[in-house]
């Protein structure tokens, strides 16, 4: 672990990389534009890549403080490993396949900080394309929600009918752009280790909504978001990558949801996932 002389930085941003070197090498050059860069601390949790991104960081970015994981450890793990170094109240979890501008990190920040009662907030964030990313801001996938989504309606996670230049408070904030306070983190527990790259979001917008705090998508600063470039680094697509997503879902529905409901409706939503998964393993052996 490579350590920065900085000893203020008004936030700590946190990213994990794994076998993205360009990509990450893209993301850094434009954090060291933004407007408060010298407030910045940035630390990289690299997760055994072996594409020479630990190289690129070493030699470009020096004062990027690097964690060198021996293996790949997940987004979970990878973000939590970074806790011990953090020296900012305020932590921003950033994806790698992100571009942020000038002002992106700088106007969330400070309207988090006159605000108390904001435990995370995120910014408009834009897919290549020029449209928003659907996935920025969701619901949580309670029984009605998730059955929407079995009948293929998806978008019922995402907010379909909310206008995205307004400001609006939100269930959760997609884990590509996630800025809150380590206080907030200790006392809630940071990110969940028992996911391994989805889930984990909802699953600390959760704990955070749960403990007091208002979770809020702020337009007015934005990135760019690349979109699946770290879930795209084994190249090919494993069987369990292609079921990774879905046994986050149930996996969250049986830790925060399933308590509150009745055993038929728990039966009839864990059903539910489960027949997803058999139509996800039967599309990918037969190719569809």
């Amino acid at each position: 672990m490579r350590r920065s002389q900085k000893s203020k930085q008004e936030v700590s941003v946190v990213l994990v990389s794994y076998n993205t070197k360009d990509i990450t090498d893209n993301c850094l050059a434009s954090l060291k534009k933004q407007d408060q860069d010298s407030s910045l601390q940035i630390i990289v949790s690299d997760n055994g890549s072996t594409d020479g991104s630990v190289e690129v960081i070493r030699s470009k970015y020096p004062d990027v403080e690097l964690i060198e994981n021996k293996a790949n450890l997940g987004f979970s793990k990878g973000n939590n490993k970074a806790r011990k170094y953090i020296k900012s109240e305020n932590v921003l979890f950033l994806n790698t396949d992100t571009i942020v501008d000038k002002k992106s990190i700088k106007e969330p920040l400070q309207y988090i900080k006159e605000h108390a009662e904001i435990g995370a907030i995120t910014c408009r964030v834009i897919l290549p394309n020029g449209k928003d990313d659907p996935d920025t801001i969701r619901s949580f996938p309670f029984p009605l929600i998730a059955a929407k989504h079995f009948l293929g309606l998806e978008s019922e996670f995402r907010y379909p009918n909310l206008d995205r230049s307004k400001q609006h408070e939100v269930d959760v904030i997609q884990g590509a752009f996630l800025l809150t306070r380590k206080s907030i983190l200790d006392e809630v527990g940071w990110f969940d280790e028992d996911y391994f790259l989805d889930g984990e979001d909802i699953d600390l917008c959760w704990r955070i909504k749960k403990a007091g705090f208002k979770l809020v998508y702020y337009p007015k600063s934005k990135i760019t978001h690349i979109k699946k470039a770290s879930k795209s680094a084994d190249r090919k697509k494993s069987l369990q990558s292609v079921l990774r997503g879905v046994e986050a879902m149930e996996l969250f529905y049986k830790k925060r949801l399933s308590q509150q409901y009745t055993f038929l409706t728990n039966w009839l939503v864990l059903g539910g996932i489960q027949l997803l998964k058999l139509t996800r393993i039967f599309k990918y052996y037969l190719h569809i």
